[in-house]
């Protein structure tokens, strides 16, 4: 467990950030270890503090997600990135977006856990929280879906001028591509593609910016799970 402490330590430091902030997410990290239903193969605090932290962290480096005061993760699971970035931007209101129940009894726990005063648990697909459209700056989501989806979830969201973070691992050119020709019906457009190495040995890691530059269509969002059984192409 120290080795554990004094990785998260070391990354609060990097950051600029407070020892208690560092002190909170090694509680995180034992109670997920601790958690009777296993909500992640990493559990571990020692592999957590790199896999889930530093992994996080990562978004820091990104001015939008600084400069964000109101963030939607979408997906959270078991918190990761938004439960991190709640607690290293404590100004921010961020909603942590999950639709699996047992999740997001998790993700209510760890909020208290972490005495996060304003992050909020929303229990519902991101196509269907009525009350989350046009109401954030920022959209994170890791290792959720392909671009194109996640583009699709994200702007109805956004706010105009608002933006989507995505974690992602080696770049695909497919991919990408699918995901241009969602975000021209969208509204949306990249920014940069960030190459990332939240620890020594993470391999690939690429952050995607994108912008909503545009107003989101009236027939967005779609109902929920067509995203995924239909994706947005150049003619839809």
């Amino acid at each position: 467990m120290k080795r554990a402490a004094e990785r998260l330590d070391e990354l609060a430091a990097r950051y600029d950030l407070p020892a208690a902030t560092a002190a909170a997410w090694l509680r995180l990290l034992e109670a997920l270890r601790d958690e009777p239903t296993s909500l992640t193969t990493v559990r571990d605090p020692r592999d957590g503090a790199d896999v889930h932290i530093a992994d996080s962290l990562a978004g820091l480096d990104v001015a939008a997600v600084r400069e964000a005061g109101s963030i939607a993760d979408l997906g959270s699971g078991t918190g990761f990135p938004g439960l991190v970035l709640a607690s290293a931007l404590p100004t921010a209101s961020v909603a942590l977006v999950e639709s699996v129940g047992r999740k997001c009894d998790w993700l209510e726990r760890a909020v208290g856990l972490l005495e996060l005063e304003r992050c909020a648990v929303v229990c519902a697909r991101a196509e269907a929280w009525p009350a989350g459209l046009g109401a954030h700056e920022l959209v994170t989501a890791r290792a959720l879906a392909p671009l194109a989806v996640l583009l699709e979830y994200a702007a109805p969201l956004l706010r105009e001028g608002g933006s989507l973070l995505a974690w992602k691992g080696h770049r695909d050119d497919g991919e990408e591509r699918a995901a241009a020709a969602a975000g021209a019906i969208l509204g949306m457009a990249p920014l940069e593609i960030r190459s990332v190495e939240p620890w020594p040995t993470a391999g690939a890691r690429h952050l995607h910016l994108w912008s909503k530059v545009s107003p989101t269509p009236a027939r967005f969002p779609r109902r929920a799970g067509m995203a995924r059984k239909r994706p947005l192409r150049a003619s839809t």
